[in-house]
Formats: C-alpha cells, structure tokens, sequence
C-alpha cells in the first residue's frame, strides 16, 4: 500500500516512510503475513527450477517428447503464486488497518497479478510445447 497523504508504503517485508525502510511491518507476526511470504519465496524457487528443468530438457529430451516437467514445475509455481496473492488480498490488499482511505496499491501488487497471469501461461505452453 502506498499512501497518498506522504512518502510513505507498507508492504510484505518492510514499512517506508520518508525514505527510510528500516520500519518493521505493523503485522509482521501474524500467520497470514508469513504464509503470503513463504508462498511469495516459493514460487521464486519453483520458477528458477522451472526454469533449469527446461533447459536441461532442452538438451537432453529426445525429439517429439512435451516438457510436461518443466510445465508441471511452472504450473506449481502458478499455485504458489495464487495461494499467496489470495491471501495478501484478502487480509491486507484493502485493508483501513495500513493506511487511511487515501492510499493506493503499489506498482509491485499489479506486477504480481501478471506474473501470475504469465506463469499460467507459461506453464500450459511448456505442457503442449514439442521439441522439434
């Protein structure tokens, strides 16, 4: 969340105000914060594996065969994406508790939505992808 009133934003790790981040969150030790942030890590992983697993599939795969184990570990990664985006917009995306009526989501809550768009994507294209 970023405030309109002030140089100011809270978010999954840290909470700005006028420049300095060394605030910690409000809500830092709630269960539902810490699930959004295992959730966030996970999919981190899952797609750097995704990633690995691809290429070494590139390489190694005989011809004609589908790279359904890096889409499978991309499609992992989409649900890791969806479970904590969920919960940081059910407890937090709306919430009075960080800011007052004048703040606005950041640039980082749009770019998460997307990148759980493309990881689906991504990962139904690895399922049907041939190598040729």
């Amino acid at each position: 969340m970023v405030a309109d009133y002030a140089n100011a934003s809270v978010g999954l790790w840290k909470n700005c105000t006028g420049g300095n981040c060394d605030g910690s969150l409000s809500y830092g030790n709630e269960d539902a914060i810490k699930a959004v942030q295992a959730f966030m890590i996970l999919s981190i992983i899952f797609s750097i594996i995704s990633l690995v697993v691809f290429v070494f599939q590139l390489f190694t795969m005989e011809k004609g065969n589908r790279f359904f184990l890096s889409g499978s570990t991309m499609l992992v990664c989409w649900l890791c994406i969806l479970v904590g985006v969920s919960i940081y917009t059910h407890h937090y995306a709306h919430s009075e508790g960080n800011f007052n009526s004048s703040s606005h989501q950041g640039y980082c809550f749009i770019l998460t939505w997307i990148c759980f768009c493309f990881s689906f994507i991504i990962g139904i294209l690895y399922m049907v992808l041939r190598k040729k």
